[in-house]
Order: C-alpha cells, then sequence, then structure tokens
C-alpha cells in the first residue's frame, strides 16, 4: 500500500488518476477506473449538458468510489456544469485549461476537490494561488495538447513551488514510473494512452490496433491539427496534414467547424462568441481560432466511429511501449505490485 497527499486528499486506494480524454473517458471507463482503486474522469468537453448529466448518474451507478468530472473554465456554459457537479455531488472536478478563481470558489465552498492541469511552473503557483486543491503537471512526452519540457525536468520544478498535490503526467504506463514520479516529489500520476489501452476502454478495436503497432517514433507533435501543439499518433492522413500548406488547412478547417456546429447543435452565433474569446484570452490567431474546429471533429471520427482513415487520434509517445489490452482492475493491480516491488529492490540498494 502506498499513501500519499494525493490518496488521503481523494479517499482514493491507489495514487494512480485516469487522464480525461474527450470520446473516450465516458461513464464506462471512468467507472472502471474508480471501482479499481484509482480515480477516473469524465471528460464533459465533448457533452452538451444533459448529457453531462446522464454521464454523471451512470457513473455513480457503475462505482462506489470517488470520480471526477473534467471541464473546460471557457465553456460559455461553465458555470451551469459546476452547479450540476454540487447538485449531482462529484466529489472532484478537474480544469482543462487555466480555471477562472470563482468556478473554484463555487466548488470549494460546496466542499468539490479542484484539480488543475499546468504545463509550467508558473501556471501552478497561479493555480495554487486561487486555491486548487492539486495540479495535472503534463510533460511534453503526453498526448493531446503538450509543451515542450519533459516530464522529468517539469514534475520536480513543479512539486518544489508548490505545497499542494502534484500529480505528474506525460510518459506513464506502469509501476517503475509512479516511482519515479514520487521521487521527483509527485503524490500520483495520471495515464491517458494506458488507460485508453485497455479492455474497458470504449475504443474500438481497429483503432486500438493502431496504437498498439505504433513504435516510440509513432507520434508526432504538430500545430495543423488546431493551432497550437498537438501530438497525434502518426498516420497517413496526419502526414498529409503536416505537409499541406496553411492555405489547406485553413479550408479543411472551414469544413470541420461546419461539421461540428451540425453535431453539436451549436449555432453560428455561439460558435463565433467562443472564437472571439479564445482570440481574446487565449492569444490565438483568427486563422487559429478557424483551425481549432477540426479537433473535436477529427476525434469523434477516430474514437466513436472507429474510422482509421480520417480520424484524430491524441497519444503520448509510450503507446511505443504498450504491447496489451488488459482491465483497468489488472492494470492497477499490476502497476501497484511492480511499484512495491522497484520500492522493495531500491531499498535493498541502499542497505548494501
Amino acid at each position: 500500500m502506498i499513501r500519499t497527499a494525493l490518496t488521503e486528499l481523494l479517499g482514493i486506494r491507489y495514487p494512480v488518476v485516469q487522464a480525461a480524454m474527450g470520446y473516450v473517458s465516458g461513464p464506462r471507463l471512468a467507472a472502471a477506473v474508480s471501482d479499481a482503486g484509482g480515480l477516473g474522469l469524465i471528460a464533459s468537453a465533448t457533452m452538451s449538458l444533459a448529457e453531462l448529466d446522464k454521464a454523471i448518474e451512470e457513473t455513480a451507478g457503475r462505482t462506489a468510489g470517488p470520480f471526477g468530472v473534467n471541464l473546460r473554465a471557457d465553456a460559455p456554459d461553465a458555470a451551469e456544469r459546476v452547479r450540476l457537479i454540487v447538485a449531482r455531488r462529484v466529489p472532484v472536478a478537474s480544469f482543462a485549461q487555466a480555471p477562472k478563481p470563482e468556478l473554484i470558489a463555487a466548488l470549494k465552498d460546496a466542499g468539490v476537490v479542484t484539480i488543475a492541469s499546468i504545463g509550467a511552473r508558473r501556471h501552478a503557483e497561479k493555480a495554487a494561488g486561487w486555491g486548487v486543491d492539486a495540479v495535472i503537471a503534463t510533460g511534453g512526452e503526453g498526448g493531446g495538447h503538450v509543451g515542450a519540457v519533459p516530464t522529468s525536468l517539469l514534475v520536480p520544478q513543479v512539486a518544489a513551488a508548490v505545497d499542494i498535490p502534484v500529480i505528474a503526467a506525460g510518459g506513464f504506463f506502469d509501476g517503475r514510473g509512479l516511482v519515479a514520479a514520487l521521487a521527483w516529489g509527485a503524490a500520483g500520476i495520471a495515464m491517458g494512452t494506458r488507460f485508453l489501452l485497455t479492455s474497458d476502454s470504449p475504443v474500438a478495436d481497429e483503432v486500438k490496433g493502431l496504437y498498439l503497432a505504433a513504435g516510440l517514433d509513432g507520434t508526432v507533435v504538430t500545430r495543423r491539427v488546431d493551432g497550437v501543439p498537438h501530438r497525434v499518433l502518426r498516420t497517413t492522413m496526419v502526414d498529409h496534414l503536416v505537409r499541406r500548406g496553411r492555405l489547406g488547412g485553413l479550408v479543411r478547417s472551414a469544413h470541420n467547424a461546419a461539421a461540428f456546429r451540425g453535431v453539436s447543435g451549436m449555432g453560428w452565433g455561439e460558435m463565433l462568441r467562443q472564437g472571439r474569446e479564445m482570440h481574446r484570452e487565449n492569444g490565438l490567431r483568427w486563422g487559429q481560432v478557424l483551425m481549432a474546429a477540426n479537433t473535436p471533429v477529427l476525434l469523434r471520427a477516430a474514437m466513436v466511429d472507429g474510422r482509421t482513415d480520417l480520424g484524430l487520434m491524441s497519444s503520448g509517445q509510450v503507446t511505443g511501449l504498450i504491447d496489451d489490452l488488459p482491465s483497468c482492475a489488472e492494470l492497477i493491480e499490476g502497476l501497484m505490485a511492480e511499484a512495491g516491488a522497484t520500492l522493495e529492490r531500491l531499498d535493498g540498494v541502499r542497505k548494501a
């Protein structure tokens, strides 16, 4: 048994968190992780408010363990989502972007544990100053939107800068990684790609097969997807997207913006309003705002429809080290057993 500030804060058996992944981290996966002793997170950014309500109800019906909801602080209905989390008595809320202080305050007043995702020390210090209870520090090896600093350098720096639990993310898949994270000052780890590649993940077998077949060089970080650095699985479609000129990327993005409007039911006025927010608050150029429409459409094509030819598959570099599809319970039990064995081996080295 490994007890840390994170297990105490969240009331979980093991210091393992399942990262939120759009169209992947629904009730099935989140509940399986929580039932296995970790913390499962529902990714709500690709859900409507009504869909999130149903997802929370289903997850609570599947597990008695703590679970959480991940949300975007810049969502137009973020305050409504916070009220729903409070009303449904969800124990944990995590943020994909910099959380707004008023949202943190509303959650904390209701006794909800808050977690912010960060990619730099200054972000962690700011979030801690706002009152968040823990941070997820994601290194450059991670999947999806990433920075350039490796996990092995980011985590020790963040852990030394803040007095709240730090959850290390980016490159973790086994017990040895958990022990390394603890040595760097973290209180636990978060894993995305590793949990995507489990039998409890809802992703189609054809898509999982591509992840399992990828090597350590099987991912690429590109801005061609949505205008900001995004680590994805290297596929023929991604290579083609990277090679295309800027105009071609914008034309494709315009098409995807129209497709996302149809999928989400969001009107053009609301999409433009969100675009202005991204332009003003995140410093994105209008071309980047338009390109951001790629992400939800292409993610859905792969993760929901199983379209390996057209879909986009966010992936950490760690996919090159994974070759099996255990259940979440098997994964966490094996990870913790390996962590225990690693600690015993290191203790033997110390005594030698």
